[in-house]
């Protein structure tokens, strides 16, 4: 069956062009021509997704976007061989030669024993219900205005605000049908929206920018756009005058963003694309001790409205609610079929990445806010903006370009850049001194600020 909410379905005719049944009857007609061709199995996605995006700068309008996309892809399998296809039309022909063209990649390439379906028992049958679709009905014009508020926002908090990169609103729907030859059909409506700012401040030192942004897929819950325009100007202004510094081995606190990020380092270096090419630190670590005593990560597919929800992966596979770090031990790993193969174990239902991943400490009290979490710092550096690509995930290596404040006696003294952060994951994830309960979602990431003790911070 397909998953589509029947409280949601006159909205979700309203939102897009083609149905759920037509999607439907896209993935059938394709898998059973793969079948007529012989393939030994076959998968198939048929989605359609739809969009606004407006951008204004200074008032004026810079961009507006309405997007409306389609498209269908097809894999199919010969034995342990593979092929895959896509296209964007939808028409009976161009269904038939993506079907064809697949089924002739996979005649001439290797075989692959890890190559193939997910198994009948991992495959989820009855997708819950995450509540996920919340379309916004926006038109441009409301889009324009709510652009223009967070930016005028911006521009309101102090004369020292002169300029903008711009602000946007965005919103977008979407919906598709996943099925395979072993029975397996479902699929569901999302939606996601956004508003942010980038604005620039000036003084006599230089100037400087910063950025903020509200998302949700209820955009009732979206902060409204004068206070994202407001907080992304206080952090522009709070950043002129920066300095640098010289080098020095200090602890360094890592604001709620930027801690997402390093959950999103520990999900590449325990996910099974790395592990099985040893490309990976946490190769052979179940078990272990990865991370300090007091932390344990979760990971839970099926929040209601969760950013990251998602009733099964991109293969079909169910998810795990499930602790992936347990008091410091690692217990799991993200693994999709072929990833799993490949090292001899099962899927957890991550194909296609993490699913609301939450960092926990159980040394955390109700009270460590972000002012508590400066006094914990103490003396020492607040990370807020990290730029370049610096992580080795083989050795852990991990080097970043930065900028933040410095902080003495728990308050912040002055911001600082030009600067870089070093140390090595395995160290850092160990060194886990404490975490707040700042706790922000980025993506598919729950965070707090994070403070790591020990780290390496290069200046002039």
């Amino acid at each position: 069956m397909v998953f589509t909410p029947p409280a949601q379905h006159h909205i979700a005719v309203t939102v897009f062009a083609i149905s759920d049944d037509r999607l439907r009857e896209l993935a059938q007609s394709a898998l059973a021509h793969a079948r007529s061709l012989g393939a030994t199995d076959a998968s198939c996605e048929a989605s359609e997704a739809t969009g606004l995006s407006v951008t204004v700068r200074k008032r004026k309008v810079e961009t507006i976007e309405h997007t409306r996309d389609k498209g269908l892809g097809v894999t199919v399998y010969l034995g342990s061989r593979r092929g895959h296809a896509s296209t964007s039309d939808f028409s009976a022909a161009a269904v038939t030669q993506a079907v064809e063209a697949a089924h002739n990649i996979a005649r001439y390439t290797a075989e692959d024993g890890a190559a193939g379906l997910p198994d009948e028992d991992t495959l989820e049958r009855k997708p819950r219900d995450l509540d996920l679709f919340h379309p916004w009905l926006v038109e441009p014009e409301e889009a324009i205005a709510l652009a223009q508020r967070c930016e005028a926002a911006a521009f309101a908090v102090s004369p020292r605000v002169v300029n903008s990169e711009g602000a946007n609103a965005y919103t977008s729907s979407g919906h598709f049908v996943l099925a395979n030859t072993r029975g397996f059909m479902a699929g569901y409506p999302y939606s996601r929206h956004s508003i942010s700012v980038s604005p620039i401040a000036r003084d006599a030192s230089g100037m400087q920018r910063d950025d903020w942004f509200s998302t949700s897929r209820l955009h009732a819950e979206l902060a409204t756009p004068e206070a994202v325009g407001d907080y992304a100007a206080r952090r522009a202004l709070a950043r002129l005058g920066a300095r640098k510094l010289t080098t020095r081995q200090c602890p360094v606190l890592f604001e709620a963003p930027l801690a997402c990020g390093l959950l999103g380092n520990f999900v590449q270096a325990a996910s099974g694309g790395s592990l099985y090419r040893k490309a990976s630190f946490l190769v052979d670590s179940i078990g272990k001790a990865v991370f300090a005593r007091h932390i344990s990560i979760e990971e839970d597919p099926y929040l209601v409205h969760g950013a990251g929800s998602s009733p099964f992966d991109e293969e079909g596979v169910r998810g795990l609610s499930r602790l992936v770090v347990r008091d410091g031990r690692l217990d799991g790993y993200f693994l999709s079929t072929y990833s799993a193969r490949k090292l001899g174990m099962k899927s957890t239902g991550n194909a296609g990445g993490s699913y609301n991943l939450t960092l926990h400490s159980s040394a955390t009290d109700e009270e460590d806010d972000f002012e508590v979490m400066l006094r914990r710092l103490d003396t020492g550096l607040l990370v807020t903006e990290l730029i370049g690509q610096g992580v080795n995930y083989v050795t852990g290596d991990y080097s970043r370009g930065a900028s933040g404040f410095w902080v003495e006696g728990g308050q912040i003294r002055y911001p600082v850049e030009e600067i870089t952060i070093a140390g090595n994951l395995r160290q850092m994830f160990m060194n886990i001194v404490a975490v707040g309960t700042d706790a922000l979602v980025r993506g598919s990431k729950v965070s707090g600020s994070v403070l790591i003790e020990g780290m390496t911070v290069a200046g002039a």
